[in-house]
């Protein structure tokens, strides 16, 4: 365990560099390819966890699963995500996340490939649970290094390009992995995304970095020119100090809350859209993925703009553009449920829907939380709304599985959904996470 702990734990500041151009060069050739990795290799974590989603429809048609066993998986993924994502969180801000970031991509993309090789419900459980746990191995470790290699004035508009790369992962998963599927076989859903992601581990970890003191740099504060600032406000406390703050703090247990209840509405869509989409209305599982990939691609525009949006427009502030972008990802949800159906309605919902979610995720999901909290515990921040949001996800699979399923008829020997309860279900969570944001309406920064 020592060894395993020394492999993965950051390493010792060296002696800072002593030319300027030198430093110059490096530090911006470094950050650059931190922040490529870290957008790339997210996407990659998001192609193995949501093509699970597009291979629901041929499960449940072949009767390998029903949906309430899909309900039961879903969840099962969600709480070691969520208890995995809270864990590695708090240990990021102790890690080389180039070695932790990669690591879990490798298990990840391990884990896919083995479950194209099974075919009944306890070793698919079993497997999807354990893909859970390395999948939150993601998002902690991207923040951190976010913060380590970009200044606090920068952090909003770069976490919101970062955050795009989720939406890329899982627009090429709903379109080629619908394609892999109607192509070959459900199994070939899994193992084909589980090689290439296999591929894609090899180059994160050959282009990330541990943090910029590791190479002889300063800190990201010291070379932007804002280490004065920085120096105003940092305290001796340590980073266990600083991390049992977060937990303390009640802003971010509200704010985790309203992820929680946007969390249950985001999953609902991405784990049963295509579901819903060809029982309700009748779509093919090939244009089910179309409509879900074009939202995912209004999801990066809402991601890209939002944090521009409140660093330029706000002051940095959060609370005013998550109440214009909740309320509007309630709308989008009712719209694609209850509206006339056509797809000229489903393709408008959905990119309302997915604009709006790409912005409210950002901001809930972890922005507006490390914004409030010391940026030694970012992790930490990020380990707490995790844990909360996706207590939601799992819930929601829980939930909706036992209402879709418990509402399903046999008609001339079809089977049947009913999607009323769910829908109303998913709606309701949605006005929920919009309530709750406003209990943190003037949260301030802590000071370290």
């Amino acid at each position: 365990m020592g060894s395993l702990w020394n492999f993965f734990k950051t390493g010792a500041d060296i002696a800072l560099l002593n030319d300027p151009a030198k430093i110059k060069s490096l530090f911006n050739k470094c950050r650059w390819q931190v922040f490529g990795s870290i957008t790339f290799g997210y996407a990659l974590f998001y192609v193995l966890r949501l093509n699970f989603s597009v291979i629901k429809k041929p499960l449940m048609a072949n009767g390998i699963l029903d949906a309430q066993q899909l309900g039961i998986m879903g969840s099962a993924f969600f709480i070691a995500y969520g208890l995995g994502k809270f864990t590695n969180s708090f240990l990021a801000d102790r890690m080389n996340n180039k070695r932790f970031f990669a690591f879990g991509l490798f298990m990840s993309s391990i884990v896919s490939t083995l479950m194209g090789f099974c075919n009944s419900f306890t070793p698919l459980i079993v497997l999807w649970a354990i893909n859970g746990w390395f999948q939150s191995f993601g998002a902690g470790p991207c923040i951190v290094a976010l913060n380590q290699w970009f200044t606090n004035k920068e952090r909003g508009t770069y976490y919101g390009v970062w955050f795009t790369s989720h939406n890329l992962g899982a627009a090429f998963t709903y379109v080629v992995t619908a394609v892999i599927v109607g192509s070959y076989s459900w199994q070939m859903g899994f193992i084909i995304p589980g090689i290439v992601c296999l591929i894609g581990t090899a180059l994160i970890f050959f282009c990330m970095h541990d943090r910029p003191e590791t190479m002889g740099l300063p800190n990201v504060e010291a070379y932007k020119g804002e280490e004065q600032i920085v120096a105003t406000k940092k305290s001796s406390k340590s980073v266990g100090q600083l991390q049992w703050e977060v937990v303390k703090n009640p802003a971010v247990w509200i704010l985790g809350l309203s992820s929680l209840s946007c969390y249950i509405t985001r999953y609902a869509i991405e784990s049963w859209g295509i579901i819903y989409l060809t029982a309700e209305k009748g779509y093919t599982t090939m244009g089910a993925g179309s409509i879900l990939g074009v939202m995912q691609f209004a999801g990066i525009f809402g991601a890209l703009t939002c944090g521009l949006v409140s660093d330029k427009f706000f002051n940095h502030k959060r609370n005013k553009p998550a109440l214009m972008y909740g309320i509007l990802y309630t709308i989008s949800i009712a719209l694609f449920l209850w509206a006339p159906a056509s797809t000229a309605m489903d393709m408008f919902s959905m990119c309302l829907y997915g604009f709006t979610m790409g912005a409210l995720v950002c901001y809930l999901g972890g922005l507006m939380a490390v914004d409030i909290c010391p940026k030694r515990a970012t992790g930490a921040a990020m380990g707490m709304i995790g844990l909360l949001s996706y207590a939601g996800a799992a819930l929601q699979e829980l939930i909706s599985g036992y209402l879709i399923n418990a509402n399903m008829t046999i008609v001339n020997g079809q089977k049947v959904y009913d999607f009323t309860l769910a829908g109303q279900f998913w709606v309701g969570a949605a006005v929920v996470s919009c309530l709750l944001a406003t209990l943190v309406w003037n949260a301030k920064p802590k000071e370290e």
